[in-house]
């Protein structure tokens, strides 16, 4: 989903979630590792995965929806991009040119020899 103004802050911080949710199974991390990585608690990032987020980030959307930045929220945590695998699933079945028309070669004449009429 595009993130837009015209969504509700809870639409936003939800699909914010499930887009760093993506991001962290990407890099294959769970929710403590991450934790870990970041010097945050995993309560932080189960609750930033879920949505459910301090009044701090959303004041931050708040504060960007006034400021007309909202859109631009879409460029901080992109959709993730599909898998290699994805893109060949999608690839496969389509066609990638046309045959065009076939002819059907003519029967061929057998050789004329001598005392064979015309």
């Amino acid at each position: 989903m595009k993130i837009k103004a015209s969504l509700t802050d809870d639409a936003v911080l939800l699909e914010l979630g499930a887009r760093l949710h993506a991001a962290r199974l990407g890099l294959n991390l769970t929710q403590a590792a991450l934790a870990e990585q970041a010097g945050v608690a995993k309560r932080t990032v189960e609750r930033l995965e879920s949505g459910a987020v301090a009044m701090q980030l959303s004041s931050l959307v708040r504060v960007c929806r006034v400021l007309g930045l909202l859109d631009r929220f879409d460029l901080l945590v992109p959709e993730p991009a599909p898998s290699p695998m994805a893109q060949i699933k999608q690839r496969t079945g389509s066609r990638q040119r046309a045959t065009g028309s076939r002819r059907t070669a003519a029967p061929a004449k057998p050789e004329w020899t001598w005392g064979d009429e015309p």
